[in-house]
């Protein structure tokens, strides 16, 4: 079964699909890397790769989400399944907003962070773990500019911006995968199916 670039009225197209599932691995892969930074002792050469890692991975979850932001705002998303109590389609188009902020705010936190940070300078773009050097990532303009003891209160705040931030994405996934899988087994309705390349949708729903 074939799918357009472009979203069909009843589903999603292939850009709006491939944009989500690989901002979503790119997430999970990134939360995890996050989290495993304390596996490692300071000066660890082993955990300078991995945060180089998850600064890359990071950046490139923001240049795709802006992606996404951008194609989603001209390729409207398909409509709430009929017969949806208000109430779940509030929640559910809530639950859409948040992840689009989250999905910018976070690795936007943590250029800044890194750009007040104690060298201020930009950041290779991979270049770990045998991956080829990309590019360098500048600094954020405004936070480059000033000294280092000027930036560093702006590296505590967005610092912990960055952490609040990703603690909460790392519970909101699993609420969106339980909406997806109660729309999918409960409601029997089109929600998961539509967001799966090659799948035929349920009709009548």
């Amino acid at each position: 079964m074939s799918t357009s670039a472009r979203n069909p009225s009843a589903r999603y197209g292939a850009v709006a699909m491939t944009l989500h599932w690989i901002i979503a691995a790119l997430i999970i892969l990134n939360l995890y890397l996050g989290l495993s930074f304390d596996d490692y002792a300071r000066g660890d050469p082993m955990k300078f790769q991995v945060i180089g890692l998850h600064k890359s991975i990071g950046l490139t979850v923001l240049t795709l989400s802006v992606l996404r932001l951008v194609w989603r705002l001209i390729n409207p998303a398909p409509p709430a399944p009929p017969g949806l109590p208000r109430w779940m389609h509030i929640a559910g188009r809530s639950m859409h907003y948040l992840f689009y902020a989250l999905i910018v705010a976070i690795p936007l936190a943590g250029w800044m962070m890194v750009s007040a940070g104690a060298m201020g300078h930009g950041t290779p773009v991979f270049g770990q773990f045998g991956i080829p050097h990309l590019f360098d990532w500048p600094a954020f303009p405004w936070l480059s500019d000033l000294t280092r003891s000027q930036a560093h209160p702006y590296h505590e705040t967005f610092q912990s911006i960055h952490v609040v931030l990703a603690w909460s994405m790392l519970g909101l996934i699993p609420l969106h995968i339980g909406a997806a899988l109660y729309h999918h087994y409960f409601r029997g309705d089109n929600v998961l199916l539509r967001m799966l390349p090659g799948l035929k949708l349920r009709s009548g729903v």
